[in-house]
């Protein structure tokens, strides 16, 4: 069973704990990982982007100029992509980007970023993040205490995860998370992962 350093709700060491070999403790799959990350990349993607062709801007269809004696090239609409305001040539036009990824691998995706953190000392467990009246002043106090308040930090909350995530919204390296909004880029993009005692169990069970 693979062990990570644990620390009281005030930010002191508290010994170690041992965490689930299912999920904290099997081999990372970066294939997996990344197909993960790529299609909750491309499911965040709107698809919105649209242009018009020429069929769909406005404008006469009517010929500009004889096709000869002008001495000019030969046209016919003023809707060609070639002039200022007329269609444009293969534009983005409103399309589906979302991937859809197995329940299967998803959890493999998130057990593999957890083991790698567990094993490589950047996942720490907590008490509690010592926040009481959801200031923001209270996770930063607990981050330096900690020694992270100059990293990139996930927090994994559990109850109460709502009042942590209000005091930490204004601290533009930390992110709150529970168990159920557990994801790949987040946790890829962590320095550290902290993880309070309540939310541990909680995604031993979600991700067995």
């Amino acid at each position: 069973m693979p062990k990570v350093a644990a620390f009281s709700a005030t930010g002191e060491p508290a010994g170690e704990v041992e965490l689930s070999d299912e999920v904290f403790g099997v081999r990372p799959h970066a294939a997996v990982v990344h197909q993960a990350l790529v299609a909750q990349h491309a499911n965040a993607r709107k698809g919105t982007a649209s242009t018009k062709t020429r069929g769909e801007v406005a404008g006469s269809t009517r010929k500009i100029w004889r096709q000869k004696g002008t001495g000019r090239a030969r046209h016919g609409d003023i809707r060609a992509p070639i002039f200022v305001g007329g269609g444009v040539v293969f534009g983005p036009k409103p399309r589906d980007y979302s991937h859809r990824l197995p329940k299967a691998m998803r959890r493999l995706a998130l057990r593999s970023v957890l083991s790698d953190a567990a094993q490589n000392g950047r996942l720490v467990v907590v008490e509690g993040f010592g926040v009481q009246q959801g200031r923001t002043r209270e996770v930063a106090a607990f981050l330096h205490k900690l020694g992270f308040a100059q990293e990139r930090v996930v927090l994994l909350a559990g109850a109460g995860g709502q009042l942590v995530g209000r005091a930490a919204r204004n601290l533009p390296r930390v992110v709150v998370l529970t168990p159920n909004t557990l994801n790949v880029a987040d946790l890829l993009w962590a320095d550290r992962i902290v993880v309070s005692r309540d939310a541990l169990g909680a995604v031993e069970e979600v991700l067995s």
